[in-house]
């Protein structure tokens, strides 16, 4: 991509569709923050203040409300592979929250994009500011968990929650009753005395 490209690209105005979702949202301040343009078109990967929002190009406006969105603090994980053209795969995990202090990996979604824009590194810099804490744990017999603390909005003080690397130790009452133990050490610890 050529310097004239990026400096049209950083100064032109989302697409139409994409500027309709934004102005759609419940929230009267979200904004676009950048985004890349899906191959094939697909339409676009929107990176908002409220997080990532997959906006189709054949969009009737007047669905632009229906669009979701991704909201930073559920991203469990948002992994960049960059091609040499400008484009690139992004790799979607979100997280779902599956009881409370418990949350459980979604199937990663493939993005591929043809022009990714600034899209990565603002993803980069959101996700990681959602991040407060994170440490991980190993549990008995193998596998472990990730103890994370997040920002979330709304939210005066941090969500503490725990994702365990394989799903099945979710069932098992030993390694379910360690990551409690190990949730409520790293909660205790974060509170002021």
């Amino acid at each position: 991509m050529n310097v004239a490209s990026v400096l049209r690209r950083r100064f032109s105005r989302p697409p139409e569709p994409v500027r309709a979702v934004v102005h759609a949202s419940p929230d009267p301040d979200e904004r676009v923050l950048a985004w890349g343009v899906l191959v094939r078109g697909q339409g676009w990967l929107v990176a908002t203040s409220r997080g990532l929002r997959v906006v189709p190009e054949d969009l009737p406006l007047d669905r632009a409300a229906d669009v979701g969105v991704l909201a930073w603090h559920e991203v469990g994980s948002a992994r960049w592979s960059a091609t040499k053209d400008g484009g690139g795969t992004f790799t979607v995990s979100a997280l779902t929250e599956v009881e409370p202090g418990v949350q459980a990996r979604e199937p990663a979604e493939r993005h591929a994009l043809s022009d990714a824009g600034d899209l990565p590194a603002v993803v980069r810099r959101r996700v990681d500011q959602t991040v407060v804490a994170s440490r991980r744990s190993p549990l008995p017999g193998g596998g472990g968990v990730v103890l994370v603390a997040r920002r979330v909005p709304g939210q005066a003080v941090r969500e503490w929650t725990v994702v365990f690397d394989d799903d099945a130790d979710r069932t098992d009452p030993e390694a379910r009753e360690v990551a409690r133990r190990k949730l409520a050490e790293a909660v205790a610890a974060d509170q002021p005395d």
